[in-house]
């Protein structure tokens, strides 16, 4: 079994809206990005912050798909982390919900290789999902909310996996990131 983590929690600043909400291919960002994940996830929790009903709106009647709220959104990514494996035990991805164009092979890929954290890699650049086993779910448990997800996996083995996804590193901060990913399906 594993469980995905879709972090939804910051305040979209640069985008002065809900970014996660932004139309793409006739949907909302956010659900491309689940999707992909839901190909190789038995479930998924989404971890919002900032904002909250629109979630719940979307994603209350779907069973594999949970929302739960980070009231200490403002702490960082790293709270929603330790909000959302509080009550895991079992092998998990993390996932910013901005990364839309990650393929399901790169899940696939990182599912089949080795090691206690797995990373993709294309052409040089580290991306996400984050891949992480079981067996480390405990320290990074006890990591101090202080920390952040990079301090506590370069503590640990992590495998580069190599894969053919630019996907992996293509997220949305800015209308401009924004307006570049929605040229990508017109041309």
């Amino acid at each position: 079994m594993i469980e995905g983590i879709i972090l939804a929690g910051g305040k979209s600043s640069r985008m002065k809206q809900n970014k996660m909400l932004l139309p793409y291919l006739g949907k909302p960002l956010i659900y491309h990005t689940i999707s992909s994940m839901l190909t190789y996830c038995n479930k998924i929790t989404i971890v919002t912050g900032h904002f909250k009903e629109e979630y719940n709106q979307l994603f209350d009647e779907k069973k594999d798909i949970s929302v739960i709220h980070n009231d200490d959104y403002e702490n960082g990514m790293f709270s929603s982390i330790k909000k959302a494996i509080k009550d895991i035990e079992c092998d998990i991805f993390i996932i910013p919900g901005d990364y839309p164009l990650v393929k399901d092979d790169t899940y696939k890929n990182l599912l089949d290789a080795d090691g206690p954290i797995r990373v993709p890699i294309y052409k040089g650049r580290r991306g996400h999902p984050i891949f992480i086993s079981k067996n480390l779910l405990d320290d990074l448990k006890k990591e101090d909310i202080s920390s952040n997800l990079k301090v506590w996996r370069d503590k640990h083995k992590v495998n580069y996996i190599e894969v053919e996804d630019e996907g992996i590193y293509i997220d949305v901060d800015t209308v401009n990131e924004y307006e570049k990913l929605l040229e990508r399906n017109d041309s």
